[in-house]
Parts: structure tokens; C-alpha cells; sequence
């Protein structure tokens, strides 16, 4: 089966994000894909490569850039989302003449088309947080 994924919470607050990644790294263990994640409002923040959390906190951006990296899963920050909250990829950051992108390099920052797209082409779009 090919999922789509939605994540709406913050990766500080709630469970949403770490449940997502936690669904996705299981559902591709069991033989399905994961073609593409979309983060929407407060999960924008799960791209952000600025972000440090405390040591006896687990590592939130480590399970997504696994998933891109191991399995060619897309992250995808919404771009109405990401600009609000400062969450700018390189191209974003050169396009408001800004010093540098804040977003992780696994994460991209496009529109809802791609949220369209996703859910088009999968079998289920499952919706995280909110």
C-alpha cells in the first residue's frame, strides 16, 4: 500500500510528528511506501534544521532525515505554512534575501499542490496532529 502522510503538530508540542515518523518507519519495515510527507502549519517546525532540543529529549529530526535518506521519502514544508514561522529552504532564503536556509536540506518548501499530489496518487492519506 502507498501512504501519504499529513502532520499538522508542532514537533515541541504534542505527539503528532513522532507518532507520523514512528507510523512511516513501520510501514515501509512492512513492505509499503511512503512517497511523500506533507507538513502543514505548526509541523513545519519538524523541518527545522535550527532547532536543538534538550539532551534527555529524543532527537526529532533524526526519524524524517532517516526516512528521506534510507527511503527517498519527500518531506515537504507548505510554503504559506514555512514562511510565516521562518522556515525557509535555500531557495526560499536567496528568493527573501535572507543569509541562509533554516529548514534541513531533507525538507523542501513548495505549495499545496503537492499535498494534491500526494494524496491523488496513494492508496490512504493519513492525517496526523491538527
Amino acid at each position: 500500500m502507498n501512504y501519504a502522510l499529513l502532520v499538522m503538530s508542532s514537533p515541541a508540542s504534542g505527539h503528532g510528528a513522532r507518532t507520523a515518523a514512528r507510523f512511516a518507519a513501520g510501514a515501509i519495515a512492512r513492505g509499503h511506501t511512503i512517497e511523500r510527507v506533507f507538513f502543514l502549519d505548526e509541523g513545519v517546525g519538524t523541518g527545522s534544521g535550527v532547532a536543538v532540543f534538550p539532551q534527555d529529549e529524543d532527537d526529532r529530526l533524526a526519524p524524517w532525515i532517516e526516512l528521506a535518506e534510507q527511503h527517498e521519502v519527500e518531506l515537504v514544508l507548505c510554503i504559506s505554512s514555512a514562511l510565516k514561522r521562518g522556515m525557509l529552504d535555500a531557495a526560499e532564503a536567496r528568493r527573501h534575501g535572507r543569509a541562509g536556509p533554516t529548514a534541513h536540506p531533507a525538507f523542501v518548501v513548495s505549495g499545496l499542490g503537492q499535498l494534491i499530489d500526494a494524496a491523488a496518487s496513494a492508496d490512504r492519506l493519513l492525517t496526523f496532529g491538527g
